[in-house]
């Protein structure tokens, strides 16, 4: 059973950074591309991040590409999301995600899902 635990997510002042970790089990994680999305109230699941099981080539959304950087370290089995200089509107629940596609950044792409952690940039 494919399991994904995000974590890292807390309430922090515009400017600050934070790191998200996502910790995966269940499943040959080498072969998956890991994503990240986030959902404000209101709005729809948005891509952020993604990084490539075959070539580790990270993919962002423009808003938030400078401003946040995604690796992996299959060893460990886990992603992570660098957050810097972080931004009212970067406030939302952010969402790991694997996929075994290649690379990307459509969330039908992917199989399975964490249950979120969430991110707050008060003003």
């Amino acid at each position: 059973q494919v399991q994904l635990v995000e974590s890292g997510g807390r309430l922090v002042q515009a400017g600050a950074s934070l790191r998200l970790s996502c910790a995966a089990s269940g499943l040959t994680f080498r072969s998956y591309t890991v994503g990240w999305f986030r959902q404000a109230p209101g709005k729809e699941r948005e891509f952020v991040a993604a990084i490539s099981w075959k070539d580790l080539n990270p993919y962002y959304s423009d808003s938030v590409k400078g401003r946040l950087t995604i690796s992996r370290d299959n060893a460990a089995h886990m992603v992570y999301l660098q957050m810097n200089s972080l931004k009212p509107e970067d406030t939302a629940v952010y969402y790991c995600a694997a996929s075994p596609r290649i690379a990307t950044m459509d969330p039908l792409g992917y199989d399975s899902w964490g249950q979120g952690t969430q991110v707050t940039v008060s003003a």
